[in-house]
This record gives structure tokens, sequence and C-alpha cells, in this order.
């Protein structure tokens, strides 16, 4: 079927009480272990592009091979910008198909990240795309982007009130313990603090950085009111580890398809643990 928004699939989750997963793309075989997942757990999903990602496969490349898939799955599936770093950027994902795009000015005063939201969000509205922000600070790293702990900032319940007041977004990603990359220890996120966030705040709320987090912790986020959750490093993880034990087993091996094919099974089969524990297996 045709990319749908984000948006749309949200709207179903908020009504249906659980989380759509958002799994980061690289190459082919990710995104065709993400559509095969998404098709077993029969699962709406989302495919989304990081920083990394758009520098490594380009914009059009990971468009056509996300819509080459959507055309040929029975799922709804959304095509997403993570942390998109400017205005210029979410247009270029918005000219080349993506059905949704994140613009991440965290990193402004609350003021600047509201115009550069409101900015986005006048052209995005015309042309039915979904739009992202975030609010608050998320500590990690995710491809070129670093957050230090001193520099992490979890989110204000009325700063976030105040923000979409101000910006009329369709999602709000917040801080409340989540990191991206790996953890050194679990992480324990702030339930209270979402808690209220979601109190003040009548939109779905995004958690970054959840590879790594238990997934009580998870089912416990979904339950407040995070309806998107975003799956990286679980992902990088279990391919590349299922690659490096064929290279190990099979050090003369030579073809990209027998060192490749073994890693996407690997994220299929992690990505469909995650779609269980979002509470989206069946909600096609």
């Amino acid at each position: 079927m045709p990319l749908v928004t984000v948006a749309e699939l949200l709207k179903k989750a908020e009504a249906g009480g659980y989380a759509v997963g958002a799994f980061n793309c690289n190459n082919m075989e990710i995104v065709q272990a993400i559509v095969a997942a998404a098709e077993a757990e029969q699962a709406p999903v989302i495919i989304q592009a990081s920083q990394g990602a758009i520098k490594y496969a380009g914009i059009d490349y990971i468009a056509a091979l996300t819509r080459t898939a959507a055309d040929k799955s029975p799922v709804p599936i959304a095509l997403h910008l993570d942390h998109g770093t400017s205005f210029e950027q979410c247009m270029q994902c918005i000219r080349s198909g993506f059905t949704s795009v994140m613009i991440d000015g965290s990193k402004h005063s609350l003021e600047e990240n509201i115009d550069l939201t409101n900015r986005v969000l006048s052209v995005a509205r015309a042309v039915g795309v979904s739009v992202e922000a975030e609010l608050g600070k998320i500590g990690g790293t995710e491809d070129d982007i670093t957050v230090s702990e001193r520099e992490a900032l979890f989110t204000d319940p009325m700063e976030a009130k105040r923000f979409v007041d101000a910006a009329g977004v369709d999602s709000l990603a917040v801080a409340i313990g989540t990191a991206h990359g790996r953890y050194k220890g679990i992480p324990k996120l702030d339930f209270e603090r979402l808690r209220q966030i979601r109190g003040t705040v009548n939109i779905p709320i995004v958690l970054h950085g959840s590879s790594g987090v238990p997934d009580d912790a998870v089912r416990e986020a979904v339950s407040l009111g995070v309806r998107k959750v975003n799956i990286d490093t679980n992902i990088r993880e279990a391919f590349v580890n299922a690659a490096r034990k064929v290279i190990s087993d099979k050090p003369n091996e030579i073809d990209p398809r027998n060192v490749l094919g073994p890693a996407r099974e690997a994220a299929v089969q992690i990505i469909r643990d995650k779609i269980r524990v979002f509470g989206s297996s069946g909600r096609a």
C-alpha cells in the first residue's frame, strides 16, 4: 500500500493504547528486515532515517527503497526523518517523498524552537506531512549528534504545554532519562515526569533512545501515553553480530549475500520482539 503518515499511525495507536515502533534503517537489508518483521507481526511500522543514514545511503535511495517496500506490503508503513537538523533538510525530505519529518530544535531556546518548528509546520501541513518536534535534550550519541550528560536536560511539563500550544505538532519527543547509543548501566526513566507531561499535552509522546531500556519500563511508558518508540542500536547490534559470526565461522566466504542474509534475519527477530513489547502486533 502507499506510504502513510506517522500522524495517521499514532492516532490509531492513541485510540488503541499501544505504541508504534520507529526503526532506523541504513541499507536495503535493514529496510527489508523492518518490513518483514512488521508483516510477520501484522503491525504498523515507521521506517526512519537518521543523519548518519542520510550521509551513508542518501535521502533519495532511502525514499526509493522504502516506497518499493511499502508498495509491495499489506501493512501500513510511514517514512520519517529522524532528528532533522534544519528547515532545509526537512524540505528536502518532503520533496523526496518522506511522509513525516522531525525537526529537532532542542538545542535552541524555547522561543527559537517554537519558531523553527512552526516554519516547518507551515509547509508540512500544506502537503499532508506530519511533524515531530523535541523538547528537552536526550543524552548520548546518535551518528553525528552527541549530547553529553551535562548538556542533557529533562523536559519540563509546563514548557511542554507552552510549546505544544504555540506549535501544533503531531507528536513530541521528550527527555525522561533515555539516551542514544549503548547504555553503561540500566536506564531509569522518570515516569512521574512522563505522567505530568502527558497530563499537560494532548498529543502522542515519543520515546527516543529506547534500545537497552528494559521491556517492563517500555511497557509502563506506553501505558502512560508514549505512542512512538525509537529503536536503532539494538538493530545494529543484532545485524553486525550475525554478520560477524558468519565471517568468523566461514573466513573464506566471499559472497556478501551469505553474510548479509543472516544479518537481515537477525534484525527481523529483534524488531519482531520490540513490536510485541510495544503492543502493536495485530494492529495493522
